[in-house]
């Protein structure tokens, strides 16, 4: 049985219709996405001078935005459970970029990315726009980062990272990485902080292969968003929001990260 990480899904041609509806999908996603993103910015000038870091009204824009989208292409949302209140995190398997507009589609959270991110053609500055904490995989860094990690947190931003540290093709939950959650144990943050685990779940429409919405490895990010978008069947994403935890109930990042785990586990 070969890998999955070097298997791909088998590709079906398009017909010349499902490639018009397609690229008439694909302008609407760019209408209301940089729509979306100018008003944003607009928004932005008046908001920051007066709240600062913290974002009040902003990040309803990407939810909206986010949840137009997926209509878009095609993937209906459900959802179980709710978004804590408390201050904190959320942690969540990572399947897909079309996780960014699932879960920013479910809550007003601001993501964790590797800095590579920052560096990607359009989506690095929708990226920095919404207000995303890129992360650098150096240890040199490891220090500045946590401060990074912890500044946000205490201005009330419900930080969203992926402890997996890459996605999958959908169809598993790899052991979660626990060097992030080290932010957690350090100047009394164990003491007010929540961490809320959640499960993501894609169904590809049907007759389609199970990892159909799956983009892990060196796939092209064009061609994936394509093939979805050529795809006149729906297909559905299940979020689950678990019970939040409380930090200071575990003894350390390990244990925390375990426990968290063992929640996203448990949806899948």
């Amino acid at each position: 049985m070969s890998d999955w990480r070097t298997s791909r899904v088998p590709q079906r041609p398009a017909s010349p219709l499902a490639q018009g509806f397609a690229a008439l999908r694909l302008g609407l996603m760019g209408i209301v996405v940089f729509g979306g993103l100018a008003l944003l910015l607009v928004l932005r000038l008046v908001e920051a001078p007066f709240f600062g870091a913290a974002r009040p009204w902003t990040p309803s824009i990407t939810q909206g935005v986010c949840r137009i989208a997926l209509v878009l292409l095609g993937i209906r949302l459900q959802q179980q459970g709710r978004p804590m209140r408390a201050r904190g995190a959320v942690v969540a398997n990572h399947a897909s970029w079309l996780d960014i507009f699932v879960l920013n589609a479910c809550d007003r959270v601001y993501f964790v990315a590797k800095s590579e991110v920052a560096r990607w053609p359009g989506i690095g500055w929708l990226a920095r726009a919404t207000g995303t904490l890129f992360i650098a995989r150096d240890p040199s860094e490891a220090k500045h980062q946590q401060g990074q990690f912890e500044a946000r947190l205490r201005a009330g931003h419900r930080l969203l990272f992926f402890p997996e540290g890459t996605s999958t093709d959908g169809q598993r939950i790899l052991p979660f990485k626990t060097t992030l959650f080290a932010a957690f144990f350090t100047h009394g943050m164990e003491e007010i902080m929540h961490i809320q685990p959640v499960t993501v779940r894609y169904h590809a429409p049907e007759g389609q292969d199970a990892r159909f919405y799956g983009w892990w490895g060196d796939m092209d990010f064009a061609g994936h968003l394509w093939r979805v978008l050529c795809t006149p069947a729906r297909g559905r994403v299940d979020v689950t929001f678990h019970p939040p935890v409380a930090v200071d109930g575990f003894d350390g990042r390990k244990p925390l990260a375990a426990h968290l785990e063992g929640a996203v586990r448990g949806g899948f």
